[in-house]
C-alpha cells in the first residue's frame, strides 16, 4: 500500500522568503494604520479626515466609543478590542465620559464627548446586514468583506442586495439608437440585463469605491453622471452602463439640479457638468418597469471623484445629503494608503540613515569586532541547524543555548 504522505513535499521557508513575508505584513499594517506608530494619542489633532479606529468592548460594551491606535496599545492592552480599520472625521474617545472612571493615560483631560463622531454596529463587533462578527467563529473559511464608502459598514458579497453573489439582474429600457458598445449589447429578448461585480480575470476588484444598497438611495443623483464613473468588469462586455445601481434619473427629472441654469448660477467651480451638457449620450431615460424601491449598490471606477461637479448648486446638494466628503479626494482610501506608504518610506530612509551614521562613527577596531560578531553568530546558527533533529520543533531553550554558546566563545577569545 502506498504511503499517503509519500508525495507530500517537505515545506521549507528560506530566510529571503521569511523576510519578504515579514515586510509584506509590516506594509499591510502600515496601510491600515496610516503609518501611525501608535506612540501618540491623536485627540489633539481633532476630527481627523481618516484614521485607524478601535473599539474596546471591555470598557464600552455598548459599542458607543472608539479609540486611536496609541490608546488601543497603551490604555487598553489586554482588553477585548475590535479592529475597525479606518473611519472618517473621527476623534479619539479614550477616557471621556463614556468610559466612566477610566482615564486616558496619554491625554487625561478630554471633552466629555466628541459630538461629531459617528458610530454604527461595527463598534459592537457586528458587520453587514446579517450582523455577524469578523472573523466569524461559526465559519471555517473567512471571506473578504466590502466596505461601503458612505456608511463605512462592511458587507459580505452575498448580502449586497444583488440577485446572486456574482451578478445582479434588473429590467431596463434601452435607447435602441445607441451605436456604441454599451447596455444594449447586454440585453436579451426579455429585456433583462446582467451586470457583474467589476473584477479582473483573477477575481481581483476593479472598482475603487463601493456604495451599499441603502446608501445608494442617498447617492442616486450620481446616475446623472457619465458612465465613466462606474467600474466595468474585465469579464463582461466592453463599455459599461451609466448607472449600475438600479436607479435611473435624468438631470431634468432631479429637482435638486434643475431649478436654475448655468447662466444664472453663482459658480464655485466650472459650469455645472450636468446641466451644462445636453448631449444625449449622457442622458438616461427613466425606465417605467424599474422598481425604484429596490436600489442596487454602486461600484465606482478609479479616480471617479475627478468627474464630480463642484459648481455651487452641486456642492450644496452634497452638503444637504451629508456627503460633502465625496468631493474631497483626500477622503479616499487610496489617498490614505498613499500617505501611509510615504510615511513608511520616510521611516525606512531614516532608519538606514541612523545605521549608516552609527557605523561611520565607529573606529576601525570596533567595525572589525562587529563583523566578527556577525560571523560568529552565523557559524553558531549553522552548526546548530546541522546537528538539530529536523523532526522536532525549535524551542526557546534551544535559542537560549545558541546564545550561551556564543557568549562562551567570546569569553575564550
Amino acid at each position: 500500500m502506498a504511503d499517503p504522505f509519500e508525495d507530500e513535499a517537505e515545506q521549507t521557508v528560506s530566510i529571503h522568503e521569511y523576510l519578504k513575508d515579514v515586510e509584506e505584513q509590516e506594509l499591510e499594517a502600515d496601510l491600515v494604520l496610516g503609518g501611525d506608530e501608535g506612540k501618540k494619542c491623536t485627540y489633539d489633532e481633532g476630527y481627523m479626515k481618516r484614521q485607524a479606529v478601535f473599539s474596546c468592548l471591555t470598557c464600552t460594551p455598548d459599542g458607543n466609543a472608539g479609540v486611536c491606535t496609541a490608546c488601543s496599545l497603551s490604555c487598553h492592552d489586554g482588553h477585548e478590542i475590535v479592529e475597525l480599520w479606518t473611519k472618517r472625521n473621527f476623534r479619539c474617545d479614550c477616557g471621556n465620559s463614556k468610559f466612566g472612571q477610566f482615564f486616558c493615560k496619554l491625554i487625561p483631560n478630554k471633552d466629555t464627548e466628541n459630538v461629531e463622531n459617528s458610530y454604527n454596529h461595527n463598534f459592537k463587533g457586528s458587520y453587514c446586514t446579517c450582523g455577524r462578527p469578523y472573523p466569524d467563529p461559526d465559519v471555517e473559511d473567512q471571506v473578504e468583506m466590502m466596505q461601503c464608502l458612505v456608511c463605512e459598514d462592511w458587507f459580505h458579497e452575498e448580502h449586497l442586495g444583488l440577485d446572486s453573489a456574482d451578478e445582479m439582474i434588473f429590467k431596463a429600457s434601452i435607447r435602441k439608437e445607441r451605436s456604441e458598445p454599451s447596455l444594449a449589447c447586454w440585453a436579451n429578448k426579455s429585456g433583462y440585463v446582467t451586470i457583474k461585480i467589476p473584477r479582473d480575470e483573477d477575481g481581483e476588484p476593479l472598482y475603487e469605491d463601493f456604495i451599499c444598497q441603502s446608501c445608494s438611495v442617498i447617492c442616486n443623483f450620481l446616475a446623472n453622471y457619465p458612465k465613466t464613473i462606474y467600474a466595468s468588469s474585465a469579464c463582461g462586455p466592453s463599455g459599461n452602463i451609466e448607472n449600475n445601481n438600479g436607479i435611473y434619473n435624468s438631470p431634468k427629472e432631479d429637482n435638486a439640479l434643475t431649478d436654475t441654469t448655468p447662466d444664472t448660477m453663482s459658480l464655485v467651480g466650472a459650469v455645472c457638468l450636468l446641466l451644462g451638457k445636453e448631449s444625449e449620450q449622457n442622458t438616461v431615460v427613466n425606465p417605467p418597469e424599474l422598481d425604484r424601491n429596490k436600489p442596487k449598490p454602486m461600484f465606482l471606477a478609479k479616480n471617479w471623484r475627478d468627474s464630480l461637479c463642484t459648481c455651487e448648486k452641486c456642492v450644496n446638494l452634497f452638503i444637504q445629503k451629508g456627503i460633502r466628503y465625496l468631493l474631497d479626494k483626500e477622503d479616499s482610501i487610496v489617498e490614505y494608503e498613499k500617505m501611509a506608504k510615504q510615511k513608511r518610506e520616510e521611516k525606512l530612509q531614516q532608519q538606514e540613515g541612523v545605521e549608516c551614521n552609527f557605523l561611520n562613527n565607529l573606529g576601525h577596531v570596533q567595525k572589525i569586532e562587529i563583523l566578527n560578531g556577525i560571523a560568529d553568530m552565523k557559524n553558531e546558527i549553522h552548526s546548530f541547524l546541522e546537528s538539530f533533529d529536523s523532526s522536532k520543533p525549535i524551542t526557546s531553550d534551544d535559542v537560549h543555548q545558541v546564545f550561551e554558546n556564543l557568549a562562551k566563545k567570546r569569553k575564550r577569545v
